[in-house]
């Protein structure tokens, strides 16, 4: 492989008009057909094989017309103090609030709070509730500007109005911090590389590479049903290794660049070893992204499948575009150390002239080759140091509650959160997640006592406030209940109450041959917890086993990517630890913008382990190649782990830190899920590049010895040489040079 990439790495620096015309025509189609793409139709949640979601079905099947799917909105009113919402001005305001809700050309329905029973015992709150006949994706921006134009003729003559449901949904913003954390990114790579040319490759390619991923997501959202939470999680993941990797292949140029070699050559074999690198740490991103299908979520595999394109066109930029531009900076990108030459060459004129301290100091070695030093004379210590302190951090992970955000997991300044409240003051914290309860008496000979025992059972149980009489369909075989518990959506006493109806269900099933199903968006919420938490094993299994086999092709060890997989379950679990102690227990949430506390979201634990298996093994990919490749070239061990660090460890710690901040960036968005998402997966870099790559795998290796590196001989024979040390490139620019006939372009393009 190293041989390959290398003629591509050349391939790409001389013709590099054709290559970089490529990436931008293509960045311009995709851009073309983003702006001329209709919007994103329907992205209903829907979850195959729960009971949420059968019973979803069969209210799509028996009342035709009812749209199920549609988006809702709940109008809520207060009265002014002192008075009532069954006053008689309080009423007309109302009425006339609701014919003009009714207007409305994609209004399906309106109830009247006074003729549905949707004013508060107290009389103090009241609510309409709007149904309409498509989606809150497919709902057109007249009817929800008719809906805020509505509640505003409300407030203005007098009422506090509000506005919940999903009829106001919206594509969450990032704010300000996402262009901070590219900024934070540009300084750091300012740093690393000395100069502002070699810095901008990384930032522009990936940029370039982001660009093409979310402008093809959009283009395609309409056909395939892509939500906007999508383009945000292509944004993320695809901007943060589209900058690592473009890190790495520069870096590695101008190591090759100090060795002595043409600017050509160098970029040939900067894409050949570190290349390699860019292609197995990619791969292992996108096995865990797509790997996320497993779950069977339409939703989350689409938000996989997605971002696993992203990192792909990442993987092909750099391996492509940065040569390429590398070819047009030409002599701007100057050979690493250079500035370390001067200063040697400073500091023997200073030895000269009989100042010794000047020659110490330019000997001196770098901060990486320090640090593992340190490391490999007490790996016991700094082994016991970093799992104990991520033992520590996981801690608040045996805490964990899984939920999904509803309204009020929303910001207090938001209409949907103020509505939320207002009818948890009016009507109890359970009527935000009313339970829909489906009975399906198709099979039953007598309908009617079925649906008023499944209501009688209901009623008996703890928890309830409320239970509707039954309303049938048309043909009478199914009829829905509505069930009020007395706990909020997010509680744990709500989704007993859900296991309790299926349960006193099961009794009627028995007795009647009657379906009971308890649907709506709490119980829907618990199914896709439970469904999550069901695949979070055979998920780990697969990915990681995948990634494990991966990983023994390119290191040829059994027990370096045993470690690696370790090391990894210590920084999730550490990270979960930190997600748990923000979102759910309010630690630092003022610093973080977190104005409600709550449950988990129920996809952060296998995203996670998707996610971050994928990012933490680009960093072991990129350090222990290194390793490898000092070890396979005839150091012993430790030397190895020092060589490793010495060339790999600033370019690791600033990929990091890229990371980090580009993905803190998105801690400031209003979509709670991202958010979290944000935050969970910086701080999972954090612990898995300082502490497990940095601390543990240095110490473990320098334990281990040869060990490390032993492999057996069947196995060794049975798999593939993919040549990441870039062993056969020691010869390959000599061969190059002597080849004669052709030009070398065609001569590379033949090859590749």
């Amino acid at each position: 492989m190293a041989t390959l990439l290398y003629r591509l790495g050349r391939f790409a620096f001389r013709r590099r008009h054709f290559t970089a015309l490529f990436w931008v025509a293509l960045l311009a189609l995709a851009g073309v057909g983003a702006a001329g793409a209709p919007v994103a139709g329907n992205t209903s949640f829907s979850i195959p094989g729960t009971e949420a979601q059968k019973a979803f079905d069969v209210l799509e099947e028996r009342f035709p017309g009812a749209s199920a799917d549609g988006a809702t909105a709940r109008v809520v009113f207060k009265a002014p103090a002192g008075e009532k919402m069954t006053d008689a001005g309080n009423k007309a305001i109302v009425r006339d609030t609701v014919e003009e809700l009714s207007d409305g050309s994609e209004v399906a329905r309106v109830t009247d709070p006074y003729q549905g029973g949707g004013v508060s015992r107290d009389g103090t709150v009241a609510y309409a509730s709007v149904s309409y006949q498509v989606s809150g994706m497919e709902l057109e921006e007249s009817s929800r500007d008719s809906l805020k134009d509505a509640a505003e003729g409300a407030r203005d003559a007098g009422l506090t109005v509000e506005i919940g449901g999903d009829a106001l949904q919206a594509v969450p913003e990032t704010g300000a911090t996402e262009i901070i954390g590219i900024g934070v990114a540009a300084v750091v790579l300012v740093i690393t590389f000395g100069s502002l040319v070699a810095a901008g490759l990384p930032l522009l390619t990936a940029l370039i590479g982001v660009g093409i991923g979310v402008a093809g997501i959009t283009a395609l959202a309409s056909t395939l049903e892509l939500g906007s939470t999508t383009s945000i999680l292509a944004t993320m993941i695809g901007l943060a290794v589209g900058i690592d990797y473009a890190l790495f292949i520069v870096s590695r140029y101008r190591a090759e660049l100090a060795e002595g070699r043409e600017r050509e050559d160098a970029a040939g074999r900067a894409v050949g070893t570190a290349g390699s690198a860019v292609v197995f740490a990619g791969l292992t991103v996108v096995i865990a992204l797509v790997g996320l299908s497993v779950v069977n979520i339409p939703m989350l595999t689409k938000m996989g499948i997605a971002a696993a394109v992203t990192v792909a066109i990442a993987v092909l930029i750099a391996l492509t575009m940065v040569p390429a531009l590398l070819g047009y900076a030409g002599r701007r990108v100057r050979a690493a150390g250079e500035k370390g030459k001067r200063r040697g060459r400073e500091a023997r004129e200073d030895e000269e002239k009989g100042n010794g301290t000047a020659k110490e100091k330019a000997r001196r070695p770098n901060m990486g080759t320090r640090w593992a030093r340190f490391v490999v004379r007490r790996p016991v210590a700094v082994l016991l140091l970093g799992v104990v302190g991520l033992g520590a951090a996981a801690i608040p992970a045996s805490s964990l509650e899984l939920g999904l955000p509803d309204d009020g997991s929303q910001p207090t300044s938001t209409t949907q959160r103020r509505a939320y409240d207002l009818l948890s003051e009016g009507f109890g914290p359970g009527f935000n997640g009313p339970l829909v309860v489906v009975v399906d008496a198709k099979n039953s000979d007598d309908p009617d006592a079925v649906f008023r025992q499944t209501g009688d059972d209901i009623k008996a149980l703890d928890d309830v406030v409320s239970v509707s009489p039954a309303a049938p369909n048309k043909a009478g075989d199914t009829a829905t209940i509505t069930v009020v518990p007395d706990s909020k959506p997010s509680s744990v006493a709500t989704e007993d109450l859900v296991h309790d109806i299926r349960d006193a269900g099961t009794g009627v099933k028995a007795d009647t041959g009657a379906d009971v199903l308890v649907t709506g968006a709490t119980a829907m919420n618990i199914d896709v917890s439970q469904k999550l938490n069901d695949a979070l094993l055979p998920y780990l299994t697969l990915v990681v086993g995948l990634a494990f086999l991966l990983l023994i092709v390119v290191f040829r060890s059994i027990l370096v990517p045993l470690k690696a997989a370790l090391g990894f379950l210590l920084s999730v679990m550490a990270a979960l630890g930190a997600v748990v102690a923000v979102f759910q227990w309010g630690w630092l949430s003022g610093l973080m913008g977190v104005e409600e506390t709550g449950p988990v979201m129920s996809m952060m634990p296998i995203f996670m382990v998707g996610v971050v298996f994928g990012l933490a093994m680009d960093y072991e990919v990129f350090l222990v190649t290194r390793m490898r490749e000092a070890y396979v070239h005839g150091e012993k061990p430790d030397e190895a782990v020092v060589t490793g660090f010495r060339h790999g460890a600033r370019v690791v710690s600033a990929a990091a830190v890229i990371m980090m901040a580009v993905f803190a960036g998105f801690i400031g968005s209003s979509e709670s899920m991202v958010k979290m998402i944000g935050f969970g997966l910086a701080i999972a870099v954090f612990f898995d590049a300082f502490v497990v790559r940095m601390a543990i795998v240095p110490a473990v290796l320098a334990l281990l010895g040869k060990k490390a590196w032993w492999l057996p001989k069947w196995l060794d024979r049975a798999l593939p040489n993919v040549d990441v040390e870039g062993e056969g490139l020691r010869t390959e620019g000599d061969a190059d040079a002597g080849e004669k006939g052709g030009s070398p372009d065609d001569r590379d393009l033949a090859r590749v």
